[in-house]
């Protein structure tokens, strides 16, 4: 048991990435606390592992973030998986597209992190090191990808957080590292998928820009996640790691 007698938090956790690796990390042990926007998502999952705790929350808002971090144990992961993929080139974006997709992609994880860090420093001090984890993109470590001008930026800031954390805390028994995923089939793909004025075109496009051959499934990134929180990673701190399928080789 990978993660026995670890807690651990993760947002977005309804579906997706999020959902798989809840799943993934209760099995390893975990006691997870798994929280979403949607009230619906969660349910499903809490009937699929009953020992999983679930949380509504919304991370676009401050007060929620402190009542949360107020009513929790120290941490020893955090997973921060929210985030939203706008469409569009810097020509196509608002200056309200911009600030929705910085707060939920960035602003938020960086509430989540200063919200329960204090209690994790205090988790670390007792165990010797705690992790988190925060979700980037392969749309922001070393490649760029057309129409992704928002989202490629918040996720590169993702990856600049992260490492400030992780140099910041290094000492402290705090690890820190972003997730950088290729292209992973989930409910928000599909959704973009099926948005397209030529949905079958659209996921054609998808499925070629990976080298595999193949989209990537929640269950492909998910051990990622969980190498991470776990121990076997205590040497890997500040790191951008891509799952990416082979496309920035």
């Amino acid at each position: 048991m990978r993660l026995k007698d670890k807690t651990i938090l993760i947002t977005a956790a309804g579906q997706g990435i999020g959902k798989a690796s809840a799943l993934g990390c209760a099995a390893e042990g975990a006691k997870v606390i798994a929280t979403d926007i949607n009230a619906e998502t969660l349910a499903t999952l809490a009937k699929e592992n009953p020992a999983i705790e679930t949380r509504l929350l919304d991370v676009t808002k401050p007060d929620e973030i402190k009542a949360l971090a107020a009513d929790l144990p120290p941490l020893d992961g955090l997973f921060n998986c929210a985030g939203f993929v706008h469409h569009g080139s810097i020509l196509d974006v608002s200056d309200e597209d911009w600030a929705f997709s910085m707060d939920l992609n960035v602003t938020a994880m960086m509430r989540m992190c200063r919200a329960l860090l204090p209690g994790m420093l205090e988790r670390a001090e007792a165990t010797g090191a705690v992790s988190i984890v925060n979700m980037a993109s392969m749309a922001s470590s070393i490649k760029g990808f057309p129409l992704r001008a928002v989202y490629g930026a918040s996720k590169a800031a993702v990856i600049g957080l992260t490492k400030s954390i992780a140099a910041d805390f290094v000492k402290q028994g705090v690890r820190c590292n972003a997730l950088c995923p290729g292209t992973v089939d989930t409910p928000s793909l599909r959704g973009r998928i099926a948005s397209a004025a030529d949905p079958v075109q659209a996921e054609k496009d998808f499925i070629a820009r990976q080298p595999m051959g193949r989209l990537a499934t929640v269950n492909d990134i998910a051990p990622m996640v969980i190498y991470l929180l776990s121990d076997e990673s205590r040497f890997v701190s500040g790191q951008a790691l891509l799952v990416d399928g082979g496309v920035t080789i």
